[in-house]
């Protein structure tokens, strides 16, 4: 009997209006953002005195990524519960917009300035996991082989869309003011609405669960933590040390200790779960106390990527400081390198799934997931001693061309495209089918962390002895931050890498 041929998977003819929304969003969320530490340091802060506004600036910077990536939890819980994924999508995209317009009108007034910021972490992090995850929707077991090349166009439209932000808006910001370059992104995140809406009739809606699940993930949870015993003790240590972070607000600020807090409630919680889990049989079923384990296990893995995200975010904040102090020609705006890391990602894109991930695998070495990714939080670290190199001859006094900076740019950018392409991807495949919103909240929750790791930092040198024993050691402040970050990646990468092999791969594509 002659073998049924399988049909020809079909691309789902709604992903151009899904690419193209995320191209523009894309635009006027790096157009905004490439240009506002710049913008902070020439303008907005010029009340605060000269030798601390770079760490100034750098807060604003970092805090404002924080509530980009901590957002994602609300957005993807009100999409699970409520209101759907489109219909979320949609009415935060016009707070995003509302977000830009306080950014033009308010550029030479503190509150307003800030509330603008305020409405577009709001708006682009409550989106930010939706848009994903709706890719994601879009697909079923019939073409889930075509996701992956999906979510690769899905990242190389960003990256797309931030090349020519990064490229422009520094120009515009210093030919044409605050009000133009901080309203062109606007203009652009309300085209991204437009498009997305139009194509609001050929989407496919995965149901809401309004009424809840009784054996869902945080029920498991809750029901593990109640159980009592040494699990639960860990558990209320996250919370001491939640209550302890919150008391050190004068210290780390509002944003600072409010994220760390959260972080030691959900980090103690979620071990303590784990060492109950057992405990809960009899009040959920099985699969159900498998699936928290499962991800649990998975939430581990993220975890792991945060420090990635210390060192990624830090090339449109720390990376750009240091090109001020390097040679460049007159016209070239220190902003505009950051063009480089969107331009190599949309290049990388295609060498690595057309070249270099078929080599490897025809010489017997499987290019998974997770080898993609921890390989990736390794090249940050590498990147980042090359930086530190810099930054040494910069402090010997030195004169380093702009150049350089083109080395750890390449070696960051392949580390980027191997965590963060792939994360999409992966984030949505391991999540369990009623939690798709959710936990592709808590891969953009693993920016937030590491951005929180980033503002610890910059808290731990402002102390006058640490500052001390950094110069007794001979090393400029801003130099061992950059090779301590090296470090806390590298060891990341090994303990990812170590992890990694005991993880289970799972399928969570709905049925065709």
């Amino acid at each position: 009997m002659a073998d049924i041929q399988q049909p020809t998977p079909r691309m789902p003819r709604q992903i151009p209006f899904i690419i193209g929304n995320e191209g523009c969003e894309r635009f006027s969320f790096y157009g905004m953002r490439n240009i506002l530490t710049v913008f902070l340091m020439s303008s907005l802060l010029l009340s605060v005195p000269e030798e601390l506004r770079k760490a100034e600036a750098k807060e604003v910077f970092h805090t404002f990524v924080i509530g980009v990536y901590f957002f994602p939890l609300l957005g993807g819980w009100i999409a699970d519960r409520f209101f759907g994924k489109y219909n979320t999508i949609f009415w935060l995209s016009l707070v995003y917009c509302a977000g830009h317009a306080c950014l033009a009108l308010f550029e030479n007034n503190l509150r307003g300035f800030y509330f603008g910021l305020f409405l577009i972490s709001l708006g682009s992090g409550g989106i930010k996991p939706l848009v994903s995850s709706f890719v994601g929707d879009q697909f079923d077991q019939s073409n889930r082989s075509l996701a992956r090349k999906v979510f690769d166009a899905f990242y190389w439209i960003i990256n797309f869309g931030s090349f020519f932000a990064s490229l422009l808006m520094p120009v515009v910001l210093k030919t044409w003011g605050a009000s133009v370059a901080f309203g062109i992104p606007g203009l652009l995140m309300g085209l991204a609405t437009l498009i997305f809406w139009l194509g609001r009739k050929r989407y496919v809606h995965t149901p809401v669960q309004r009424d809840g699940n009784p054996h869902g993930f945080l029920k498991v949870v809750l029901s593990a933590l109640r159980a009592g015993g040494a699990g639960t003790a860990v558990a209320l240590l996250g919370v001491g040390g939640a209550v302890w972070s919150l008391t050190a607000i004068p210290q780390l600020g509002l944003v600072a200790a409010v994220c760390l807090a959260l972080v030691l409630v959900m980090g103690f919680g979620g071990v303590g779960a784990a060492l109950q889990l057992h405990k809960v049989g009899t009040q959920h079923p099985a699969e159900a106390v498998d699936g928290a384990r499962a991800v649990l296990r998975l939430l581990v893995l993220f975890a792991l990527v945060t420090p990635f995200w210390s060192l990624f975010d830090q090339k449109a904040s720390t990376w750009v400081l240091q090109a001020d102090q390097m040679g460049k020609p007159e016209w070239f705006q220190s902003s505009m390198m950051q063009a480089l890391n969107p331009l190599l990602v949309m290049i990388l894109i295609p060498f690595n799934n057309l070249v270099l991930y078929p080599l490897v695998e025809r010489l017997g070495v499987a290019v998974t997931p997770l080898r993609r990714m921890g390989l990736g939080i390794a090249l940050s670290g590498v990147a980042w001693i090359v930086v530190g190199g810099m930054q040494l001859w910069l402090d010997g006094g030195q004169s380093v061309s702009i150049v350089w900076q083109v080395l750890p740019y390449a070696i960051l950018t392949m580390g980027e495209v191997l965590v963060s392409a792939t994360g999409l991807e992966f984030a949505y495949s391991q999540a369990p089918l009623a939690m798709k919103g959710v936990i592709t909240s808590f891969w953009n929750l693993s920016v937030t962390v590491g951005n929180l790791w980033v503002l610890l930092a910059n808290s731990s040198v402002k102390s006058p002895a640490v500052t001390a024993a950094i110069q007794g050691a001979g090393f400029g402040v801003t130099a061992f931050q950059m090779f301590f970050f090296a470090g806390f990646a590298l060891l990341a990468a090994l303990l990812f890498a170590l992890y990694a092999r005991g993880y289970t791969m799972q399928n969570n594509y709905r049925a065709a």
